[in-house]
């Protein structure tokens, strides 16, 4: 965290950060490399959920060697409000909700196209709002309202859509939103983590909690575990979950939340585009309209988020996500 200062100057400080050529590279890096990700699931030649293990497995080591860097750097000091007996229940749960968010996103990205997959994986992106309004209870902003119908809209259109084409890839698509909901349970509880952690520290223990759940889920369901091709693993870990995740972190709290709503669209075009080059995946005019009212919806939720509320009256930010 950075140097202790009041609530509302930080907040006013964080709210509208001058976006530096750095943190737009970093930011055009990191949705890119997060879009890569429903690619390497499907080339390895290992189960879904053990694709899952292997993506956290393999990226572990350098997220603990970075997490173990930052602990180097001086810093402000974290408040702490949690007992340590519950930082750990609340990571092994957060470690647990990692591993059935992974394990069934995994799963749906072979059962639909790689722009459902990543458009719906993301409703974590509308869902940790809600939860934030309940804590408070405050009524969504107009804008914050709009984003939630738009993406509650959106994503109806894409799964009847889904529906048509193929009754199987529905099923695809429902795994995907299920895995949004268990990312935002993760949000949830890694929230509380934070009051008491730094963001790095936070990703490698939850990250670590993740591993056992998702080899007993790989197991249970008898996926293949051992590869005969690392290729994609070594891609999905190191591209999605160390550049991608690292870019992200890097770069949220040094752009403005304009930039970082827009750069969120980089995601499903270029996920559209890899569907469509290495799998034939042609969107229609419908499926079109639904990813544009997703997308509008992902800008203006994460322009409300970050600016409508101080930070004492917002729930904790994305533990994935926010600035180290």
């Amino acid at each position: 965290m950075d140097q202790p200062t009041s609530a509302p100057s930080l907040a006013a400080a964080r709210a509208h950060p001058e976006t530096g050529a750095a943190a737009f590279v970093a930011l055009v890096v990191a949705n890119s490399a997060l879009a890569f990700g429903p690619l390497f699931v499907r080339l390895a030649d290992v189960g879904p959920v053990a694709a899952a293990f292997w993506r956290m497995a393999l990226a572990l080591p350098l997220l603990g060697g970075a997490a173990l860097v930052a602990a180097q750097r001086p810093r402000g000091s974290v408040p702490v409000t949690l007992t340590p007996a519950r930082r750990w229940w609340l990571l092994a749960l957060a470690g647990l909700a990692f591993a059935a968010d992974l394990g069934t996103w995994h799963a749906g990205i072979l059962q639909t196209t790689m722009a459902n997959a990543t458009l719906l994986g993301n409703s974590a992106t509308f869902l940790f709002p809600l939860w934030g309004f309940l804590v408070a209870r405050t009524w969504p902003t107009r804008w914050q309202g709009l984003a939630l119908l738009l993406a509650a809209a959106g994503a109806a259109l894409l799964m009847g859509r889904s529906y048509q084409l193929d009754p199987r890839q529905l099923g695809g698509d429902l795994l995907c939103v299920c895995a949004g909901v268990l990312y935002a349970v993760y949000f949830i509880l890694m929230s509380d983590v934070r009051r008491a952690m730094a963001p790095l520290p936070a990703l490698a223990l939850s990250s670590a909690a993740s591993l056992l759940p998702l080899l007993v889920f790989a197991l249970a369901l008898g996926e293949r575990i051992v590869p005969g091709n690392w290729t994609p693993l070594l891609g999905v870990a190191l591209v999605s979950q160390v550049i991608g995740q690292g870019c992200m972190i890097y770069a949220l709290g040094r752009a403005s939340p304009l930039v970082i709503g827009l750069a969120l669209l980089i995601q499903p075009m270029v996920a559209t585009a890899v569907g469509w080059g290495w799998f034939g995946e042609a969107l229609g005019g419908p499926d079109l309209v639904g990813v544009a009212m997703i997308a509008a919806a992902l800008v203006l939720v994460r322009r409300e988020r970050e600016t409508a509320r101080p930070a004492e009256t917002r729930p904790a930010g994305n533990p994935v996500t926010e600035e180290a």
